[in-house]
């Protein structure tokens, strides 16, 4: 497995443990009321788990696992796939940065994946082929 897919592999699990964890402290609260402002702390909990921990785990994947260059570098710019994976997860955390930050932070955090994701599909684009191709 190429290196970069098992740093967004175990960033991912970061996030679904993190995620989770959050998750299970939001419900015990809204049992118990101990943190009557932690529901502020949803859009985190919605944030790690759906693009720190699913999309991360698919873009790993798809980076590992899709159709290699015959030509030049194996799987592409590596160069443009590290600069993928940090802008993904510096946004990741300013957009879960709620309540922390300024409101500007998390739409910055939301610029920041826009453009990590993009770099991502410019990498990934050649490689998507029919067999054989």
């Amino acid at each position: 497995m190429p290196r970069l897919s098992v740093w967004f592999i175990r960033a991912s699990l970061i996030y679904l443990l993190t995620g989770f964890s959050l998750g299970a402290w939001l419900l015990a609260n809204n049992g118990l009321n101990f943190a009557p402002s932690a529901w502020g702390l949803l859009p985190s909990h919605i944030e790690f788990l759906m693009l720190g921990w699913i999309i991360q785990l698919a873009l790993g994947t798809a980076y590992w696992i899709l159709p290699r260059h015959s030509k030049g570098p194996a799987r592409g710019s590596l160069s443009l796939g590290w600069a993928s994976f940090g802008l993904i997860n510096l946004g990741v955390l300013l957009s879960a940065s709620t309540g922390l930050l300024p409101a500007g932070f998390q739409a910055a955090g939301k610029g920041l994946e826009i453009l990590g994701s993009v770099f991502f599909v410019v990498l990934l684009w050649p490689r998507v082929k029919a067999y054989g191709v």
